[in-house]
């Protein structure tokens, strides 16, 4: 994974583990043991699968960029058909606390979808793989050498 990979992973990665942090100790404040177990799972489920998805997307833009944006919309449609089936797996499960599962899910969410397009906005990505230098002049040179007799 190349370090503007890395850089955006990471950028969005922390944040959403402070959040995460910061909701399992409002869950444990909230609803004791079953709030703060819900909250972490909450919170973990959302690292893994956004910071899955990201690594995937980031190998499939540089291997089969043509589809990329397909590839994007089936990633986010993923990850949410997996959020689903764990919510329906665990709908009558006393393990932890449904709301503060549901709260921390979606605020962990939030906080990766706006630090990863924060952070996305900083990289300064290219849009467009420049042409080495050698490559540039060489095509000059056969260019140059083509017009003279």
């Amino acid at each position: 994974m190349p370090s503007n990979d890395v850089r955006i992973l990471i950028q969005a990665a922390v944040p959403t583990a402070a959040v995460g942090a910061v909701a399992v100790a409002v869950g444990g404040a909230v609803k004791g043991g079953q709030g703060a177990i819900g909250a972490v799972i909450g919170a973990v489920l959302v690292i893994l699968l956004m910071g899955t998805g990201l690594y995937v997307l980031q190998w499939i833009a540089r291997s089969i960029p043509h589809l990329f944006q397909a590839m994007g919309m089936m990633m986010y449609l993923t990850q949410i058909l997996l959020i689903f089936v764990f919510i329906a797996l665990f709908k009558d499960t006393t393990l932890f606390h449904p709301q503060a599962f549901a709260l921390s899910l979606l605020v962990s969410t939030l906080t990766w979808v706006t630090a990863q397009a924060r952070a996305t906005m900083k990289a300064k990505t290219y849009y467009v793989d420049p042409e080495p230098a050698a490559a540039g002049n060489t095509a000059e040179a056969k260019e140059a050498s083509g017009r003279q007799p």
